[in-house]
């Protein structure tokens, strides 16, 4: 494995290439060669992950001294949900590195393959920790991932149902659902009463006169709450 192109991506020179190695390794890659040295990279993701939530939460905290900790929790969650980790993943380069089974390599385009590479994101940053460090890790941090604060922030205030998604999505691995609780009206006039739920749980109603209008007064009703 040539590492030599991803120190130059991301401007860090490795001192224990095993690190990053491992990081690379889906586990999948270890059932066709079992000759390989390292094992796969589901540790260095639970370390990177601790390391990646703790960087972007004290840089936003700083960053944004007027803002209510339910807001900073959307904006982080914008920040390292499963779709802008796989972003960075194509970035860099590393779906292009992984180390991946030959079923696992086909399914480029699938969602999990989108985890996959999102996973690798966080394991490198474990690698980059236990290799370098703290302050090297959120160099990359800082370069790769709160440079996209700017732009989250701006999409912040206009749609409501995103940011619940991707608060959703990081906090609790789910995707929201949107259910019909009441209806009520003429065809012409329909009121519509809907239950914002995470799994089975419902976390907010929110009313209007089309469903995309009440689903959207559910999303910032929860927003608000949190």
């Amino acid at each position: 494995m040539n590492l030599k192109k991803l120190e130059e991506k991301i401007g860090i020179e490795f001192k224990d290439k095993n690190f990053y190695e491992e990081a690379l390794t889906h586990r999948s890659y270890l059932n066709e060669h079992t000759e390989w040295p390292h094992g796969n990279n589901e540790r260095l993701e639970f370390l990177g992950d601790a390391v990646l939530e703790l960087t972007v939460t004290e840089e936003i905290y700083k960053r944004l001294p007027k803002e209510e900790e339910g807001r900073l929790t959307v904006f982080r969650a914008a920040l390292v949900n499963t779709k802008a980790l796989a972003g960075i993943a194509k970035e860099v380069g590393l779906d292009k590195m992984l180390l991946l089974s030959k079923g696992e390599a086909k399914d480029a385009d699938g969602k999990g393959r989108e985890s996959i590479s999102a996973n690798v994101v966080e394991a490198l940053i474990g690698a980059i920790y236990l290799d370098l460090g703290y302050e090297k890790a959120r160099d990359f941090v800082e370069k790769f991932v709160l440079t996209k604060l700017d732009g989250v922030m701006e999409q912040g205030g206009k749609d409501a149902k995103s940011l619940v998604q991707e608060y959703a999505q990081a906090k609790f691995k789910t995707t929201p659902t949107y259910k019909i609780l009441d209806e009520s009206g003429p065809a012409h006039e329909r009121q519509f009463r809907i239950g914002l739920y995470f799994e089975e749980e419902l976390k907010s109603e929110g009313e209007g006169n089309s469903k995309q209008e009440a689903e959207l007064d559910a999303a910032e009703r929860l927003l608000v709450k949190m």
